[in-house]
């Protein structure tokens, strides 16, 4: 199964694409991704930027634009961008 399935699997539908929920732990040593399995954020998303500035924020974006192969403008923060706990939205 390609990874954008499984994204979609864990999201919900919504006008223009996908809403996903993820946490987040910023100020990792490297960037990576985990499916949790729980049913209110299914993702977990360590990020090597610090959570300061909106540095994080920035390399959420641009991480999850690369693991998913779809462009930067395609993937945004809608929700929790001074939070942990994050809701992307994903055009496809």
């Amino acid at each position: 199964m390609k990874l954008i399935e499984k994204f979609k699997q864990i999201s919900t539908p919504c006008e223009g694409g996908f809403l996903l929920k993820v946490k987040v732990v910023a100020n990792s040593k490297q960037n990576a991704y985990e499916f949790t399995g729980a049913a209110d954020y299914p993702l977990k998303l360590k990020i090597s930027k610090p959570a300061v500035d909106g540095k994080a924020n920035v390399e959420i974006v641009k991480y999850v634009s690369k693991i998913l192969n779809l462009p930067k403008n395609k993937v945004s923060i809608t929700k929790g961008e001074k939070s942990s706990l994050k809701t992307l939205l994903l055009c496809l």
